[in-house]
């Protein structure tokens, strides 16, 4: 077999994406029959032993991956396995046999679309900066929201040194104490839209994500998953090399 890029390799055989698997072999955890490799290096997976942080990996380039998209409920935390014993969003993964880990993140206190895959150039492609894919979000905050305030949330906010790209904010109905917005964005910072929302002095009682891309979350209840179907892949597809 040709030799292959230890990361596309690390990628395709479902431990993680493609981007941490590059960091994996910048933190020296990756090793090619017992040794040390740096980024670049390539391998042939048939003949070499490769260990991932001490783990060998076994390469199946030919298998079919798999593609689910969930409803996350509030309380889990975007992982597959939590030191603090905190409940995972692979609790909710019963029946996947597949190695599947989830594309992004959820913050434990939000809930909405998350996607799993085994696909590791897939989730690289959707989460890059660089492909600019949105996604859309309703908030509800307290206690209310002003036109200089939205203007603000969708010119950009100064977070942690450095400037929000713009985003689409849409306000969909007000009450007392209380604003459900619609956010759209096409940047993935940690915890983005509440350090934007608190910045102005909102509180975030409520953020769900509703849909990623052309893909929407549609009737799925709290806490299940379905793979999706092809004509979702291909949209999805679609829109990362679009950057929409």
């Amino acid at each position: 077999m040709e030799k292959i890029r230890l990361q596309k390799i690390i990628a395709d055989s479902g431990f993680c994406s493609r981007r941490k698997a590059e960091n994996l072999i910048e933190r020296g955890k990756v090793q090619v029959d017992g040794h040390p490799v740096k980024l670049g290096d390539k391998a042939d997976p048939s003949r070499s032993v490769i260990t991932v942080d001490g783990q060998r990996l076994y390469y199946q380039p030919k298998r079919q991956h798999r593609y689910l998209m969930m409803y996350k409920p509030r309380g889990y935390v975007c992982t597959m396995c939590d030191e603090k014993e905190r409940r995972c969003v692979a609790d909710l993964l019963n029946g996947v046999e597949e190695r599947v880990f989830p594309v992004g993140r959820l913050d434990v206190n939000s809930e909405g679309l998350l996607l799993f895959t085994t696909d590791g150039n897939f989730a690289n492609d959707l989460i890059h900066p660089s492909r600019h894919v949105s996604k859309t979000y309703r908030v509800t905050v307290r206690p209310d929201v002003t036109d200089e305030q939205a203007a603000l949330l969708s010119q950009g906010i100064l977070i942690e040194g450095r400037m929000t790209a713009p985003a689409e904010v849409r306000i969909l109905s007000k009450e007392p104490n209380r604003v459900v917005m619609e956010i759209v964005l096409r940047e993935g910072r940690n915890r983005q839209i509440r350090k934007m929302c608190e910045s102005l002095g909102l509180e975030v009682a409520k953020l769900k994500r509703i849909s990623i891309g052309p893909l929407k979350l549609g009737m799925l209840k709290p806490g299940t998953y379905r793979d999706l179907y092809p004509e979702e892949l291909k949209a999805l597809r679609t829109a990362c090399r679009k950057g929409s």
